[in-house]
């Protein structure tokens, strides 16, 4: 799966799905696709990441209390 960082631009080949939807994980492993050569593997911080189309990530991938206002209801 390919994301788009924020601040660059540069499409981001996620390596980790499991770290991309849990919401208890902060960060993701991940490498830029640019060039011939495939970079070596980095974090990417997940509030930094969008969908190429420029969509957010869903909240529940972010956020572990998504529900919660649900919840109080």
């Amino acid at each position: 799966m390919f994301l788009k960082e924020k601040d660059s631009g540069e499409l981001v080949e996620v390596l980790s799905l499991r770290d991309l939807t849990d919401p208890f994980h902060k960060t993701l492993i991940g490498r830029y696709n640019a060039g011939e050569e495939l970079p070596d593997p980095k974090k990417f911080s997940k509030v930094n990441l969008l969908f190429p189309s420029g969509e957010p990530l869903p909240r529940c991938w972010n956020d572990p209390d998504f529900r919660a206002a649900e919840l109080l209801r």
